[in-house]
């Protein structure tokens, strides 16, 4: 899988999310499911499967899927791929 693919793999074990739900478009709060407990979980799932470690300027900034995607680039991820 590509990077991508595998951001779109720990939004949706984050935060539960079944196949078919839009992950793109989502953004804190704007789902019952992504509460504070669940954004901690999101970051767990995001330095784990990429090997990142992120600040605390990106665990605040982490406020959408797009904003991960530039999260990921600034930690040297290809999403392009």
């Amino acid at each position: 899988m590509n990077a991508k693919s595998n951001l779109r793999q720990s939004f949706a074990n984050a935060l539960n999310l079944r196949n078919g739900d839009e992950i793109e478009t989502l953004e804190y709060r704007g789902i019952p499911q992504w509460n504070s407990l669940a954004h901690m979980q999101l970051v767990q799932e995001i330095e784990t499967t990429f090997d990142v470690m992120l600040d605390t300027e990106d665990v605040i900034g982490l406020s959408s899927f797009q904003k991960a995607l530039g999260i990921l680039s600034k930690h040297g991820i290809d999403i392009t791929a």
